[in-house]
Order: C-alpha cells, then sequence, then structure tokens
C-alpha cells in the first residue's frame, strides 16, 4: 500500500478525502470536555485501584461522558447496530481493519481523550505485556493509535455497552462481563510481522512465537502414535474459519482425552502461555466458558503439515479446538491468532 493512504473499514481512502472527514467531524468537539478529563481520570484510578477490571470499564464511561455529540455521531452505537456491508458491527473480526475512520491519534480526539483511551487499552493487558504489545504495533503500524480505531456500543455504565479497538494485527475489547456468555467480549484477533511478512522458521522477534514453542514442545512430547493422531497432513482450514462446531462438531487432529496425566499438564502451560497477556478478569472468563463446554477434554489439538516453514517440522499452524472454543494460531508467512471463546455453541461469528 503506497504511504500517502490509510486502511479505512477495508478500502484505502486518501489523506485529503480523511482530513475533509476529520475536519467536520472536529468542528463539534466541545472544548469543555478535554479541560474535564485529567481530573476524572484520577477520580477513577482513585476509585478502582487494585481493580484492573473497573479501571478500564469506568475509563470507558469517562471518555463516553467526554465526547462531544459530534464525536458521539462518528464513533457510538447502538448495541445491535448492523453495519449494512459488515453485519452486526460491534462482533465483528478481521485481521486488519478499522471499525471507525478516525485513528485514535488524530485531532478528532483531545489528548485527554487520547490519554484515556490508552488508559483503557493497557488496562485488556497484563502489565509486563505492555512493552511487547507496543512493539507489535510499532513494527505494524507505526505506533499506538497511528492506524488504530475505536467504536463504543450501547451505554457505558449500563447493562449493555463494550469499547472495541482494532488495527492492523489487532482487535481487542473490553466489555465488564456485560457480552453474555462469551469470553473477551466477543472474538479477538492479534498477530504480528516483526521481520517483514514473510519471517522464516524461527520468527526472530515476534512477540507472539513463544506461544508456538511451547505448542510445539507439547507436540514433542507426544508419542508416535499420538503425534500421527495429531498431525494433519492436508485440509489446513482458513485461518478465519473460527466458528464454533458445537458438542456432535468434526474435529481435526488428536482428541486430549488421549493425553496422560503429565501431557494434559502440558496443554495447560499451553494455554497459560495463550490467556498469558490478557487481565485477570478475561482469562477467568476463558476457564469459566471452557469448563461449562467440558474443558479441555472435550476439545482436540491439531498441528498442520502446510505451512511448515523451511520443512523443520517445527509447526507453524496449529489449532486447539472445542465445542465452542476456537484458537487458531497461524504462523505462516507471519503470526496471525484468530480466537474466539463463548460457553455455548450458540453464539456466532460475525467475520
Amino acid at each position: 500500500m503506497p504511504t500517502d493512504e490509510r486502511l479505512m473499514n477495508n478500502r484505502v481512502v486518501s489523506p485529503v478525502a480523511r482530513r475533509t472527514f476529520l475536519e467536520q467531524a472536529g468542528k463539534t468537539t466541545l472544548a469543555a470536555g478535554a479541560t474535564l478529563c485529567l481530573p476524572a481520570l484520577q477520580a477513577v484510578a482513585a476509585e478502582s485501584a487494585g481493580s484492573q477490571t473497573s479501571s478500564a470499564e469506568s475509563l470507558v464511561k469517562v471518555l463516553y461522558d467526554s465526547l462531544s455529540p459530534g464525536q458521539r455521531e462518528v464513533i457510538c452505537f447502538g448495541w445491535e447496530h448492523q453495519d449494512s456491508e459488515r453485519g452486526l458491527l460491534r462482533t465483528r473480526i478481521a485481521a486488519n481493519w478499522l471499525i471507525t475512520d478516525p485513528a485514535v491519534n488524530d485531532d478528532f480526539y483531545s489528548s485527554d481523550q487520547r490519554a484515556m483511551i490508552r488508559g483503557i487499552f493497557e488496562g485488556l493487558f497484563e502489565p509486563e505485556w505492555h512493552a511487547r504489545i507496543d512493539q507489535q504495533l510499532d513494527e505494524d503500524s507505526g505506533g499506538f493509535g497511528e492506524a488504530n480505531s475505536i467504536a463504543i456500543f450501547g451505554q457505558p455504565g449500563s447493562k449493555e455497552f463494550e469499547f472495541v479497538f482494532t488495527g492492523r494485527h489487532l482487535t481487542i475489547r473490553c466489555d465488564g462481563n456485560t457480552a453474555e456468555h462469551v469470553a473477551f467480549g466477543g472474538p479477538i484477533f492479534y498477530g504480528h510481522a516483526a521481520d517483514g511478512d514473510d519471517e522464516g522458521p524461527t520468527h526472530p522477534g515476534n512477540v507472539f512465537w513463544p506461544q508456538a514453542v511451547e505448542a510445539n514442545k507439547l507436540y514433542q512430547a507426544l508419542d508416535g502414535k499420538q503425534q500421527k493422531l495429531a498431525l494433519v497432513k492436508q485440509g489446513l482450514p482458513k485461518e478465519s474459519q473460527v466458528g464454533f462446531r458445537g458438542c456432535e462438531g468434526e474435529f481435526q487432529g488428536i482428541p486430549l482425552t488421549e493425553f496422560s496425566a503429565d501431557q494434559r499438564e502440558r496443554v495447560q502451560e499451553v494455554l497459560r502461555k495463550l490467556v498469558e497477556p490478557y487481565r485477570q478478569s478475561d482469562r477467568d472468563e476463558v476457564t469459566a466458558c471452557l469448563k461449562k463446554q467440558g474443558g479441555l477434554d472435550a476439545c482436540h489439538l491439531a498441528f498442520y503439515e502446510q505451512g511448515d516453514i523451511g520443512k523443520d517440522h517445527t509447526w507453524d499452524n496449529w489449532r486447539l479446538e472445542g465445542p465452542s472454543f476456537v484458537w487458531h494460531y497461524r504462523g505462516a508467512p507471519h503470526v496471525h491468532v484468530w480466537v474466539n471463546v463463548a460457553d455455548n455453541a450458540s453464539v456466532k461469528l460475525n467475520a
């Protein structure tokens, strides 16, 4: 893509059209909103000290209250808002998209609003992961907020609301458990192209490659028969194919009921590695959703021969899947990870 163009909502928009849009939308921004933000931020921090969930969700409410009518018209939607091209917008997921047109770092937002967006964003990840997520953003899209956008659905502080943050290789949500039956508030996406789009077999510098290293350690711990069951020779699914199959679904790979106690503990290590970047409340939701569908014993693990970079038998593509649990790791040519977790298979995916 030329450097003077930006990807907006899956379409390329020229900088001239972008500036015109932002100037028109920004005319209605209330100056008073910015003057109130810093004290409000301090109040939220004091109120929610020690509660990561409360902090992020409270900041969504403060951000929402600071928005001018013009800003709300652009980035705020009803809970069930249907986009003519993209369906239920709140549950949309893609590898590279902007959910709304203004980027976080645009003048459309005040400096205090940008600080709140950053605070919400940080609240969704464990602190030790902030630097690694920033590395991904720096290398994939020029830094935090440069090619990321947000939307707010529903009424923050009410029974149903959700903040969604999107961009290249990142879709993350903040919902305060108002989105019933799902972990993370809905499907999420993360990825990284650390050393160019074609990273090679060792994926140098990729912040998410250690997840695949952990999964491959598990594969090496399987006996020959188990490896044969786990390895899929043909039939790598489309990476965005992470809708739920339900209890009667047919799954690729090896059922985890075939694992010994030691091997099941290794699966737990893989799962811990997968959820490690996220705040505790979201990790707890994943655990609760898994438990309700039968736990890891209801899941299968598949490694794919297709896409083995360098033919080194370190499997770049793999998938952990259950009735309403999908964690699809695509490591070739660089990392894309699609996540969809719920407590029942009736929850539909919008990808």
